[in-house]
Formats: structure tokens, C-alpha cells, sequence
């Protein structure tokens, strides 16, 4: 604007200041009179600073703590978490200070600025999810790596440990990816990427690869051993005697009391307790149960697509948190707070406090995996026994003695911490101690077994009971699937703490173009939910090309799940074509790559010539690998192809997202 029209006229005139002060006196006016809400006393700042305040450079941390050494963790199951924890803990007996990081809370773009720090070093413990992925905490960082080409990281050290699964086709791929690409943009890798695999014995991989790293790290830096193995606390006790129930944690996983009053948005911070109006057994018999459960998400604004999975919060069994109790000879109905000795960790606790034993028992820790070499470790110091003493400590070591004797009788044995507590009557640890080092009870994920076209207010989950009987005779429970078994509908209200995962299982856009799908056993949910859509798209006049459905189980007449919803779809036409396979019906094992070859032509043209989509849910170990071979095979027979060319076409359905795994171990 020129100069000139500022001076033909005053700024305000005396209209324009009256309209003006009259505005701002009422806008105060109603300020002021407003009834003031009630102040709620239970979401009174407990725990973590509100997030303007959140510090996100991790550089800044680091130079305020005196730390040297950051461990980032892409975690979606909280083992990746775990282990940064245990490699920052292990700084210390170096000499040196670490601090664990999840990637999400802080400006990644500073990684080059970490040679400000003295003898600095970044650890990264990558886990990979789904079929090659990033863990949902790790993909802004992802996306950041994958964009910003220019990046220089010259002056950053650092090294990778990669958590994976063998029986997965893209093993291990974040943890290789985010070693390759820092490389690339000029950071130092100090030590060799480390390989876990879950399907061997992560615990055992990482022990190795951690007992080679921390001596090149010494070397690197020039620095030594302090030899100080002794158990170093996190977190110190605080026991509360007169505190406000109100202010207790009763199983919340964020917010306290956000059980009670619920608000929108939901996620894996703040679950939605949907109801649970459904609960049927699916199975006709046989000594398996299979169950089919509805959610009710009616007014949680929570929107599903067929495909995506739904996480649950289970608590775990009442009668194992009472046994503990016993064998500890605790009351399990203290108040209590763990609180970090670091006061500037992110971390205050190392679950939601204040709250009492039982609620952390409960809802909080995992109380039935075979706990890790590192709590065995520093639970030894509390055995009476120094036999026992021993043998803890040589299971947490990395010699094939420790290796074998932790690998049978904790691993194979199954033997979950209440198991060795009873076998070890020695070991008698502070139940704070215990706590501290039990990790967190994490979210399950199942596949929805349901289209929001048709159910945009329910969720449906289709699940096999985990029972099974131990080398030391115990029966273990899978914690999940009985919890949600017991989730009766019988006039009292069950509910269920949840939240949707985005997936990218997803129907084709077009619906005209075909989809083959394979699912044995519950390995049909997603399948229930395409099914019902493909259904739903074709009732609304939609042209929807041809839907082929593979499902497997043992006997037709014990455990044919969905059997009359599946002969329905095939009767309406919605399915085209429905391939069964009993696998034990006869004397000889069928399978559904079985009948996938039986059908080869068909298949065949449908994918070559036709643009077909192929999904595949179920067990990742045999099923899935041997569907693939026989889509291998098809291309050979059918196609003319060489193995090799083969292999080359089924990775191009895989980039072009027409061949979509949702498989697990």
C-alpha cells in the first residue's frame, strides 16, 4: 500500500473505535459469565508435560543430561522399546549415559547436528511390520529418510538392530533399509548391522550381536569397561497411603479415568470401549474353540475399511496375578507409583501410576511370555540359592552353556515368570523390582472380519482359543483369546478396549476387476468382511468381476467356519467360485494350495489376462509359503515361465499391490 492513502484517513474513526470497544466489552462479558465448567480433578497434570511444553530436540536433551548415546526404537509390539532400553541402560556399566527414544516425539531432521555431542552415538532398533513396513511410531522418520536426499550425516556415528521375522518375505527390511540409507547420506556405522529373528530366537541374536557391539563401541571411543555388572534401578518406589482413589489408575491405558468419560479421536493412547453384542462359537466340534465376536462402535466416530485390523487391550488372567501375589507374599491392593530416577526421561513411569500392584499385574505387564534373559539377569541378586544365583546369570550370558539351558528350560519349557518364581523357590524378588522389569502387556491385532458398507457400527473378530499343555505339565492360555472367550453377552455389559490399525489389505478400486482369495482357518476373517462388501457393491447395480475364494480346515463337519454364509454368497453369485479343502477328511493330507493347482487355468487367465488381485491371510510359516510356490508353479505349467521368471512375476504382482499378504507367525 503507498504511503499516500495512509495519511488520507485516521486508522479508526470514532464509529469504528465505539463498534470496537463495544465487541471486546462483550466478548469479556461472556468470558466472564460464562458458567465455569467444573474443575475435574482427575485430569490434573500427573504424569506427562502437556505436549506445547514436550522438549523435541533430542539434541537438546542429550546436551541438558549429559548424554551421550540414543537409542531410537521403531516398535510396534514394544520388543524393539525393550531392547533400547536395555542398550541404554547399558551405557552406564561404559562409562557413558544413554537415553531411549521413540522417533516420533522428536525433529529426526537433527541427526546431523549429534556431532555437537562428544563421542556421540545413535543406536536404531528397527522393527519391521506387515509385509516390509515401518512400525507405525517409525514412519514419519521413514518418510523423512526417503525424502530428504540432500541430507548430509557426516558427522553422525551410529548402528542398527533390525528385528525381524524369517518366515516373512521382506525380512528384517526396515532395520536394512535405515543401516543402508544413513550410510548413503554419509553417517560412520561403528558396528554391523545386527539381525533378529523372531522366528529363531531373537532374545539369543540380540544377546550376541550386543556382546560384540559394546566392545567395538569402547574401542571406537577409546574408553573402558567400567566392570560394573551390578543391577542398576530405573525407577524408585513410592508407596501411597492416603491418596485419592480418584486419582488411581485402574487399567486406563492414557488418560486417567478415560474409561469413564470418553472423547474422540480414538487410537492406541485412547481407546474406545466398545461393547461386545455377539459371542458365538463357530466350530460345530473338535477340541478347538473358534469364536465370533461383534463390537459395537456405534457413536465413537471410529471408521473402518474391510481389510484394517482391530487392536484390543487384554488384561490378563485373574487367577495368575493371585498366584503371584502369593508366591511373593505381597498385598497386591498397594497403592503404588514407580517413578523414573532420571527426572528429565520422557518416561515418567513405566506404566500408568499411580496404581496398585494387582492393576499393574492386571492390565499393565506381561505376565505369561518366557521373560527375557536381562530380567532373569537382574532378578538373580533376590535368590537365596547360589546355584540358582548361577544359572540365571548363565542364561543371560552369551556362552552356548547360558544359551542352551535358557533356551530349554525357559524357552521350550514355555515357562512364564510365575512358572520359574514356583521352581526357583530361592528366588524371592521385590515385587517393585519385578514390575519395573516386566514389559508392558501390548495391544493384539486381529483382521476384521467384517465390510463397514455393511456393518458401519460393528466390528467383527474371528479368533482360535490359545490353550496348550507345557513340558512341566502346566497349561498355558493365550492371553487375548480367553479373555475375550469369557467376554459374555448375558444381560451384563462386556466391553472390549480398542481401536482401529490402518492396513493396506484392500479390495481393488476397480471393482470390476477379480480377486482370489486364499484363507484357511481363521485366516478367512478379512475374506468375510470382501466377501460382504463385493456383495454389497454388486447390489448396488456395480459390475464386480469375478470373487474366488480358497478356504481350509480339517473337518467339514467340525470346523467348517462361516459355512453357511460362504454356501449363501456362492448361491447369490457374490462368490463365484468357492474352493473348500478338508485337509483330513480323507487319507491323504488337501490343502488349499492343493486346490489352487487343481483350478490352474482358470487362475491362471484370471491373473495374466485379466488383472486379477490376489490375497492371502493366515499362517506366514507353511500356508503362505506354499501358496506362493504353487502361484510359482501355475506360471511355470500354465504360463511357460522358468522358475526364475516366475519368481520375477509374482514380485511385480507384489510391487503393483495386485499379490497382498496378511499372515502371521
Amino acid at each position: 500500500m503507498g504511503k499516500s492513502t495512509d495519511e488520507e484517513e485516521p486508522l479508526f474513526s470514532h464509529l469504528d473505535l465505539f463498534l470496537f470497544s463495544l465487541i471486546i466489552g462483550l466478548v469479556v462479558y461472556w468470558f466472564m459469565s460464562r458458567k465455569k465448567p467444573e474443575p475435574i480433578p482427575e485430569f490434573k497434570k500427573l504424569d506427562t508435560p502437556a505436549p506445547s511444553t514436550r522438549e523435541t530436540s533430542f539434541i537438546e536433551k542429550m546436551k541438558k543430561t549429559g548424554k551421550n548415546i540414543i537409542v531410537f526404537y521403531g516398535s510396534q509390539t514394544g520388543t524393539a522399546e525393550e531392547f533400547a532400553n536395555r542398550l541404554a541402560k547399558d551405557a552406564q556399566r561404559y562409562g557413558m549415559k544413554g537415553m531411549a527414544a521413540d522417533p516420533e516425539e522428536y525433529s529426526m531432521g537433527e541427526l546431523s547436528r549429534l556431532s555437537e555431542i562428544p563421542n556421540a552415538l545413535a543406536i536404531f532398533c528397527m522393527a519391521t511390520y506387515g509385509e516390509g513396513d515401518p512400525t507405525d511410531n517409525a514412519q514419519d522418520f521413514y518418510d523423512w529418510l526417503q525424502e530428504n536426499d540432500d541430507e548430509d550425516l557426516s558427522g553422525l556415528n551410529f548402528t542398527v538392530f533390525a528385528l525381524g521375522n524369517k518366515t516373512y518375505e521382506h525380512y528384517n527390511a526396515m532395520g536394512k533399509y535405515v543401516d543402508k540409507r544413513l550410510e548413503d547420506l554419509g553417517a560412520k556405522r561403528i558396528f554391523d548391522l545386527g539381525l533378529g529373528d523372531d522366528d529363531g530366537n531373537l532374545e539369543e541374536d540380540f544377546i550376541s550381536w550386543r556382546e560384540q557391539f559394546w566392545p567395538a563401541v569402547c574401542e571406537h571411543f577409546g574408553v573402558e569397561a567400567s566392570g560394573d555388572e551390578s543391577s542398576i534401578r530405573q525407577y524408585e518406589l513410592k508407596v501411597h497411603t492416603d491418596l485419592n482413589m480418584n486419582k488411581v489408575y485402574t487399567g486406563e491405558i492414557g488418560r486417567l479415568k478415560s474409561f469413564e468419560v470418553q472423547k474422540p479421536p480414538f487410537d492406541s493412547k485412547n481407546p474406545f470401549l466398545a461393547t461386545v453384542t455377539v459371542n458365538r462359537r463357530l466350530n460345530k466340534g473338535g477340541d478347538r474353540h473358534l469364536m465370533h465376536l461383534e463390537l459395537d462402535i456405534t457413536g465413537s466416530k471410529i471408521r473402518y475399511e474391510s481389510g484394517d485390523h482391530v487392536a484390543v487391550f487384554p488384561t490378563n488372567d485373574s487367577a495368575l496375578v493371585n498366584k503371584l501375589g502369593e508366591v511373593l507374599g505381597v498385598d497386591l491392593d498397594v497403592v503404588i507409583s514407580l517413578n523414573n530416577l532420571d527426572e528429565e526421561s520422557n518416561k515418567k513411569h513405566p506404566f500408568p501410576c499411580p496404581t496398585t500392584y494387582r492393576t499393574a499385574l492386571t492390565h499393565y505387564l506381561d505376565i505369561t511370555n518366557p521373560p527375557r534373559t536381562n530380567v532373569l539377569y537382574e532378578l538373580a541378586q533376590y535368590a537365596s540359592d547360589p546355584k540358582d544365583q548361577e544359572n540365571m546369570r548363565k542364561m543371560a550370558s552369551s556362552s552356548p552353556e547360558g544359551k542352551s539351558l535358557y533356551q530349554n528350560w525357559v524357552l521350550d519349557a514355555c515357562r512364564n515368570i510365575l512358572a520359574i518364581l514356583e521352581d526357583m523357590p530361592s528366588l524371592k524378588p521385590p515385587i517393585d523390582h519385578l514390575c519395573e522389569l516386566l514389559p508392558r502387556l501390548q495391544a493384539r491385532y486381529y483382521s476384521i472380519a467384517s465390510s463397514s458398507k455393511v456393518h458401519p457400527n460393528s466390528i467383527h473378530i474371528c479368533a482360535v482359543v490359545v490353550e496348550y499343555q507345557t513340558k512341566t505339565g502346566r497349561v498355558n492360555k493365550g492371553v487375548a483369546t480367553n479373555w475375550l472367550k469369557n467376554k459374555l453377552v448375558n444381560g451384563h455389559k462386556s466391553t472390549v478396549p480398542m481401536y482401529i490399525r490402518k492396513s493396506q489389505f484392500r479390495l481393488p478400486f476397480k471393482a470390476s476387476n477379480p480377486v482370489i482369495m486364499i484363507g484357511p482357518g481363521t485366516g478367512i476373517a478379512p475374506f468375510m468382511g470382501f466377501i460382504q462388501e463385493r456383495g454389497w457393491l454388486k447390489q448396488q447395480g456395480k459390475e464386480v468381476g469375478e470373487t474366488v475364494m480358497f478356504f481350509g480346515c480339517r473337518h467339514k463337519n467340525e470346523d467348517y467356519i462361516y459355512q453357511e454364509e460362504l454356501e449363501d454368497a456362492e448361491k447369490n453369485k457374490v462368490l463365484t467360485q468357492l474352493n473348500v479343502a478338508f485337509s483330513r477328511d480323507q487319507d491323504h493330507k488337501v490343502y488349499v494350495q492343493h486346490h489352487l493347482k487343481k483350478s490352474k487355468e482358470p487362475i491362471w487367465k484370471l491373473i495374466h489376462s485379466e488383472n486379477a488381485h490376489i490375497y492371502i491371510c493366515g499362517d506366514a510359516r507353511n500356508m503362505a509359503k506354499d501358496v506362493q510356490l504353487a502361484f510359482y508353479e501355475i506360471a511355470e505349467e500354465v504360463g511357460g515361465m522358468t522358475r526364475t521368471q516366475a519368481t520375477d512375476y509374482v514380485k511385480k504382482l507384489m510391487t503393483k499391490g495386485r499379490y497382498s499378504q496378511d499372515v502371521w507367525s
